[in-house]
């Protein structure tokens, strides 16, 4: 256990320092405001604050965890050792050049989105606005690699302090917009499509779709079969998360209520985890997204437990208010659907903190850093994406974090033009993970 003086335990406090030392490291912590127990403590301590107590080992810090709202904070990110940092101090005394916690309360309460910023066609926070992306950090989970700089530091300090350490982990997602492309849309739908393929003389399309309007072929988007043979080689379960919103400019999925998608979904839960796609329309409204929940729930038969934001939009603090409400237990949407990284500078989970009422939630976030794995088209695309894949394992894999890669069913069907996505799942699927 590690003794901390602060000068005053906030809410900001406790959320910065549990998520790096409990979390992330693995070590209980505990706070104090007062000289004296943390004098006469004998084991593991270290202090936090504007000045030193004496000669104890020691962090100074900036102001950000000990202020309340929002204000516009100026940010200078500098070069350290292999990676970046910024909230730089210059205490003769502190152990780091920064303040690590306040660094990582900004990125992990993603402070930046709070503040104005220029939003993308769909209303999100893009990639480009971060201070990940315009300073070069983005594709590094900077905050896990400060906590083990900050360990060696504990350790060099502490040797015999224990660490209880995390796991390497990677955990698949399956995100899906359409669960089928031909089947079960409904007799104007299909005479549209149908209309369409002619009109653009596609006639392998026209004929794929009368095949599987016939019974004489599966559904291109239907490949959930191939996903439940990967996790019976590999006992690695992955979630699928489906939508179920109804049909409007952003969702194209066919009616929720059909008893062939019921079956799908039931033939998916028994051996994967199903959650929710949140509808476009539902991530701001808590009616319409207590009614898609009611829908999964009652095909699944058990709790709404996992989410995905549809097109990845995040809007905070929102969306995750009323995920809350709802007793949603876990969301996978944070990250960037055209750019690789770690949106929030993690690959370790961690709880919403709600920066307009200044708490911590329930609600866990767990950052995916590739989401589709992209869409190139020049013909080393295979090796090109192999390649960025085994980059990101290896650095998620040093800091013992969670590699979250999203696909859809549609990347890995027969209708996409690189047929290789299926060989890349697999090599994500069959990478060892750390043994417990």
């Amino acid at each position: 256990m590690l003794l901390i003086h602060v000068q005053r335990v906030t809410p900001r406090v406790s959320y910065a320092f549990k998520h790096i030392c409990k979390r992330v490291l693995g070590v209980e912590v505990e706070f104090t405001a007062k000289i004296e127990p943390f004098i006469a403590h004998d084991g593991p301590k270290f202090s936090y604050g504007k000045q030193p107590l004496g000669k104890e080992l020691y962090f100074q810090s900036v102001e950000l965890l000990f202020e309340h709202g929002l204000s516009d904070i100026s940010i200078q990110v500098l070069d350290w050792e292999e990676t970046k940092c910024f909230f730089e101090v210059k205490h003769a005394e502190t152990a780091l050049p920064f303040d690590i916690f306040a660094a990582t309360f900004y990125l992990l309460t993603r402070y930046e989105e709070y503040l104005p910023h220029v939003k993308d066609t769909l209303g999100r926070f893009p990639a480009e606005e971060s201070i990940g992306y315009v300073h070069g950090f983005l594709e590094d989970p900077v905050v896990d690699i400060w906590a083990y700089k900050f360990k060696q530091v504990l350790l060099k300090k502490y040797p015999d302090l224990i660490f209880q350490e995390k796991k390497f982990r990677i955990f698949p997602i399956i995100s899906v917009a359409q669960t089928f492309v031909y089947k079960n849309k409904g007799i104007i739908r299909s005479i549209g499509g149908a209309a369409r393929d002619l009109w653009k003389l596609d006639f392998d399309k026209f004929t794929d779709r009368i095949r599987v309007a016939i019974g004489m072929k599966k559904d291109p988007f239907d490949t959930f079969d191939f996903i439940i043979e990967l996790q019976k080689k590999k006992k690695r379960k992955t979630k699928v998360l489906i939508g179920l919103g109804d049909y409007s400019t952003h969702e194209r999925n066919v009616p929720y209520n059909r008893l062939a998608h019921h079956e799908v979904i039931k033939h998916i839960a028994d051996y994967s985890e199903v959650g929710l796609k949140v509808s476009y329309e539902a991530i701001t409204d808590i009616a319409m997204l207590k009614k898609e929940k009611l829908r999964i729930e009652n095909i699944i038969n058990r709790k709404l437990q996992y989410s995905i934001c549809s097109f990845f939009k995040i809007k905070l603090p929102e969306a995750y208010r009323n995920f809350i409400e709802l007793e949603i237990e876990e969301d996978y949407s944070m990250g960037y659907p055209n750019h690789s990284g770690f949106r929030a500078g993690t690959c370790s989970p961690f709880m919403f903190y709600d920066l307009d009422y200044e708490v911590q939630t329930p609600l866990m976030i767990y950052s995916f850093c590739m989401a589709h794995l992209g869409k190139r088209e020049d013909r080393n695309d295979e090796i090109i994406t192999k390649k960025e894949v085994e980059l990101y394992l290896d650095k998620i894999r040093k800091v013992n974090g969670v590699f979250i890669p999203v696909f859809s069913n549609k990347l890995i069907s027969d209708l996409q033009n690189q047929p290789f996505w299926k060989s890349i799942l697999e090599l994500i699927w069959t990478t060892k993970e750390d043994e417990i």
